[in-house]
């Protein structure tokens, strides 16, 4: 049983040593109005008696004795605590003996009691004093309708009326009580699990066959959900929660886990109730779908922290293919975060002056004498330190932000280009190699970009090589190829950086306005075993250095790490170098303490 109580102030309490005058009915009421006051009494629908202080019936009802299966008479002298059963809870029991002695003005709880045909009705009581006397007036509301129809809408409010699954707002209900952790007792696991799936698909369904059939089938799909959570083998008879928490969004809650184990095998259950094909009036329906499973401690673990664990864990499983199950990872998910404060903070990072460029040397091949630098763009970050470009070029392209990065790093490698060039007249001047994303051709105009910093800069357009992947040169067609043509008849190198493990289609080499191939790191690789050398990897380059030659292309190798690299990459033709071999990539002071006549060498 369960109850409420209210009461307030003090009313009635009579001073230590003092006699209560008897004050009765009579001395304030005639006998007639006695009499209609008792009628109306006797013939009141509502369940009511007057009760002395002690708490025993002093006159009852027709309608109380009705309720209690009995007569007037034979409740005379009851006592209201053993009829209403307000001794079974501590705090009402206290609240009524309050009332009985005059130290509180009324009492109010909600009791459920048992009827005389076994069943069972939910009853309002109240008792207050009766005005001007000693008497206390006990009424008794059945309130099992109104208890009915608020568990009805309850029930209405909690669930989703297409699936009659609880709905978000009763899951979250669940799943917050789960996580109070005083709730688990000794011999709980103290862990919880969630599955967070969205149907693959599901808005196809929608759109070609309406909605009527998507209502269908996630009626469908929440049947076959609640059958993997009943049938799950680790507990006894199921009773994890399902719920449908939006759209095609479904949860299975898994309170007291048994650990990753057990959330795994009900992952694979589900995606494979749900491969079976369903027949919903004529229509066969095949559907699959994604879930983000998480496991964890019930200590330390909030609601919204396990909701964006469980989301972001959806977000892989749908990334890496669909119609598959993933665990949480942390480590993953770290790595995640950090690209997401990377991508928040990387626009204005450039306007806060946090990018830096480092040189690395391409080197003669053939005389050792550095012709070039290419440009490496470096973010100083206030939290993660030093960053290389793989950290966030990526993200940098996806977000647009490459275009402003890009424009930065152009201009001041030509700045810094022609300063090395002044700084030094008498030596040959270095061109400096500019690496250029796809994304920078199609979302801003390079060609005029690229003629404004050659006139701001003075730097000749023969000293700039812009770098673009083979992937996003090959096949180029209308505004790629125009710009790059543009580009070129301004004087401007062309260079197809990590050619030959892109499309590799040789074709379009006579094409494009291209004026160097720079070869892929992997290639270059395959020369280190230098005293069991791979003669096919040579065959390819040199294959490809005479290719290159032939169209008039110069030929560099990345990734020259060792002088037996350097010596067969010259023997078969490669004309420039970068790796280690050479140099890191290096400050700019460092390129004009080595055009001095110095050493790269700190």
């Amino acid at each position: 049983m369960s109850g409420t109580s209210e009461g307030t102030g003090r009313s009635g309490a009579t001073a230590p040593g003092r006699t209560e005058p008897q004050i009765t009915e009579c001395h304030q009421t005639s006998v007639p109005e006695l009499r209609e006051y008792r009628a109306a009494f006797d013939a009141a629908q509502l369940a009511m008696a007057l009760v002395d202080r002690h708490g025993l019936v002093l006159n009852a009802n027709g309608a109380l004795a009705a309720l209690f299966g009995t007569t007037p008479a034979a409740l005379l002298g009851r006592a209201v605590d053993d009829l209403a059963k307000l001794s079974t809870d501590r705090r009402i029991r206290h609240a009524y003996r309050e009332v009985l002695h005059g130290r509180r003005s009324r009492f109010r709880c909600t009791r459920r009691l048992k009827h005389p045909d076994g069943g069972t009705l939910w009853t309002e009581i109240t008792i207050a004093p009766v005005s001007g006397s000693r008497r206390l007036l006990l009424s008794v509301a059945d309130i099992s309708d109104r208890r009915e129809l608020r568990a009805r809408l309850r029930h209405l409010q909690m669930h989703d009326a297409v699936t009659r699954l609880p709905n978000r707002t009763l899951f979250f209900e669940r799943l917050t009580a789960a996580l109070d952790s005083s709730a688990y007792d000794d011999g709980s696991t103290g862990r919880i699990g969630l599955c967070y799936l969205d149907l693959d698909g599901f808005k196809a369904v929608n759109d070609t066959l309406g909605h009527r059939v998507g209502d269908r089938l996630l009626a469908a799909v929440a049947g076959r959900l609640t059958e993997c959570a009943e049938n799950d083998g680790y507990t006894h008879g199921g009773g994890h929660l399902v719920a449908r928490l939006g759209g095609d969004e479904f949860a299975i809650l898994v309170e007291d886990s048994l650990g990753t184990e057990q959330l795994g095998d009900l992952a694979r259950s589900v995606l494979a109730a749900l491969q079976r094909p369903f027949d919903l009036d004529g229509q066969r329906l095949s559907v699959s779908a994604s879930i983000g499973v998480v496991e964890r401690s019930v200590v330390g673990t909030t609601a919204t922290g396990l909701m964006q664990a469980a989301d972001t864990t959806l977000y892989w499983a749908k990334a890496d293919g669909k119609a598959r199950w993933t665990l949480f990872d942390p480590e993953r998910n770290a790595h995640q975060v950090t690209r997401q404060a990377l991508s928040s903070t990387l626009r204005p990072a450039v306007e806060r002056g946090e990018f830096t460029l480092e040189y690395q040397p391409l080197v003669g091949l053939s005389d050792g004498v550095t012709r070039g630098v290419e440009a490496l763009v470096r973010w100083n970050h206030p939290q993660f330190g030093m960053l290389a470009p793989n950290r966030f070029i990526g993200i940098a392209e996806e977000d647009g932000s490459i275009v402003q990065l890009g424009r930065w790093v152009l201009r001041t490698a030509c700045h810094q280009a022609r300063r090395w060039q002044c700084d030094h007249p008498g030596a040959d001047p270095l061109f400096v190699s500019v690496n250029v994303a796809v994304r920078q051709v199609w979302d801003s105009d390079l060609v005029a970009d690229v003629a404004e910093i050659l006139a701001e800069t003075a730097l000749a357009p023969g000293l700039l090589q812009l770098e673009l992947t083979e992937s996003a040169v090959m096949g180029s067609a209308g505004r790629p190829l125009q710009a790059l043509q543009a580009l070129s008849d301004m004087g401007v190198q062309i260079a197809i950086d990590d050619f030959g493990t892109g499309y590799s289609n040789l074709a379009y080499l006579s094409r494009l306005p291209v004026s160097a191939l720079k070869l892929d790191g992997a290639f270059v690789r395959g020369f280190q075993d230098e005293a069991h050398p791979n003669p096919a990897d040579e065959m390819i380059v040199e294959a490809l250095a005479q290719l290159a030659h032939r169209l008039g292309l110069t030929v560099t190798a990345e990734c020259v790490e060792t002088s037996g690299q350097a010596d067969r990459l010259r023997r078969i033709g490669c004309d420039l170098g970068q790796g280690w071999l050479y140099s890191r990539a290096v400050p700019a002071d460092r390129i004009a303490r080595m055009i001095s006549g110095g050493s790269l060498s700190a």
